[in-house]
């Protein structure tokens, strides 16, 4: 508890400058004092929950990222499952615009009947494990573990487990209609 907290003082300084916001801006921002916030930037005042609230919402963060953030320079991602559409869809990406990348876990029997459905975007897909029934336009194909496909999402498409197995499997997903570049070997 002691080593999250004394790291919470760090994460506010880096999260002002990453801004470019002086004490004094933060100070008439969120109603708490500069010393009050010089204290907690430096370790010498311990956070509380009163303080941490205006703080990440002056910050655009949440207080789970305020407070459970790895420490700076940790290259790793932690990201929160989302359940949607009858699936869990683990974000692998964070940064808003461009691709997305995300694990994504159906049950079986968890997406229902095919609907396909159009959207803007370009799709890529990996599966992982089981297997994934993919309805694109007038085709239904089935994919194995280590087979990917990849579409325009203006073409109608629906994707589900085929089988009573759940089914895993990569998407890079770009709104814009960016594809994924492959690299092929060299020729030898």
């Amino acid at each position: 508890m002691d080593s999250t907290l004394d790291a919470v003082g760090p994460r506010l300084r880096a999260l002002r400058t990453q801004r470019d916001t002086t004490l004094a801006e933060l100070s008439a921002e969120t109603g708490i004092s500069v010393s009050t916030l010089s204290r907690l930037e430096s370790g010498d005042r311990k956070p509380t929950l009163e303080l941490l609230l205006p703080l990440a919402k002056a910050h655009g963060v949440t207080l789970d990222e305020l407070v459970d953030a790895p420490p700076t320079g940790d290259p790793r991602v932690h990201m929160r499952p989302i359940k949607q559409f009858g699936m869990t869809m683990v974000p692998l990406t964070k940064r808003a615009g461009g691709i997305q990348a995300y694990k994504m876990v159906i049950p079986p029997g968890g997406k229902g009947d095919p609907d396909p459905r159009t959207h803007e975007g370009y799709e890529w897909l990996y599966v992982l494990n089981g297997r994934l029934r993919l309805v694109l336009g007038e085709h239904d194909i089935v994919l194995s573990p280590g087979e990917a496909a990849e579409f325009d999402t203006h073409v109608p498409h629906w994707f589900g487990p085929d089988g009573d197995e759940p089914v895993e499997f990569l998407s890079l997903f770009g709104k814009q209609g960016e594809r994924a570049h492959v690299r092929a070997r060299p020729r030898s």
